[in-house]
């Protein structure tokens, strides 16, 4: 070239804004977001709520142990699979192909609680040695089915709405998925409380924990380019409708 450069020289700038415009919308501000919940061991599972009453049949004869403490032997939410935080941003975030999965093993499903946007798919998988029989209350899109073990069923999470999933087979599984517009990514705290995204792209998010497809706490986040640690819990509090009003399996069949 007549100013001395190599061909690969010359274009290396315009090379630099290629990949530049390539990569995908605020992925370049992407930052970690740390917080952590509290209030979990007040929040009571709704399977339970149903097990404490006669009609249900569900009779036990076993009693506390005595060389259990007081605190252990009281029923709470296990976080990491029932409470869900979801980040939630103004715009859309961009779809992904990849389904999110969700397994059905030792009588529940993990994760108890799930928030996804509008076009998710999810699979759920069976990892019991024996079938089930998932549906979605009231939702003709994802019916009683059989599904044996190490088999998958796969359903794209529709227009905004919580969606109950039970078993005919076993009362004891029973889930939610919440659907909600402009959900970036979800998270479940671990057993100390603590919750994390990875990278959430700069910009104001809303933070919201869902528990047995209620909303029980929300926080405002403002994520930048570098990580951000809350430095308020998000309080989980009992919402006074928790209780969904669809009828157990077993009634629904009589």
């Amino acid at each position: 070239m007549r100013d001395g450069r190599s061909p690969l020289v010359a274009s290396l700038p315009h090379l630099v804004l290629a990949a530049a415009l390539c990569v995908a919308p605020g992925s370049v501000f992407a930052a970690p977001v740390k917080g952590r919940v509290a209030g979990a061991e007040k929040l009571m599972n709704p399977v339970w709520n149903e097990a404490k009453e006669v009609s249900a049949r569900r009779f036990t004869f076993r009693e506390p142990s005595p060389t259990v403490r007081a605190e252990h032997r009281q029923l709470s939410a296990y976080a990491p699979k029932e409470v869900c935080i979801a980040a939630i941003g103004t715009a859309k975030p961009q779809p992904t192909n990849r389904p999110t999965v969700v397994t059905i093993g030792g009588g529940r499903t993990t994760p108890v609680t799930i928030v996804v946007a509008p076009g998710t798919r999810l699979k759920f998988e069976n990892r019991d040695p024996f079938p089930h029989r998932l549906y979605m209350v009231g939702e003709s899109s994802f019916a009683a089915a059989d599904q044996p073990s190490m088999a998958a069923r796969e359903w794209t999470a529709p227009s905004p709405g919580v969606y109950e999933i039970r078993d005919e087979l076993a009362p004891s599984v029973r889930a939610w998925v919440v659907v909600e517009e402009g959900v970036y990514a979800f998270a479940h705290p671990n057993r100390d409380g603590v919750f994390q995204f990875e990278d959430l792209p700069a910009g104001s998010f809303t933070l919201k924990a869902f528990f047995g497809g209620k909303e029980v706490a929300r926080s405002e986040a403002q994520v930048g380019s570098g990580p951000l640690e809350l430095r308020e819990p998000l309080k989980l509090a009992a919402s006074d409708k928790a209780e969904t009003t669809a009828k157990p399996a077993a009634e629904e069949k009589e």
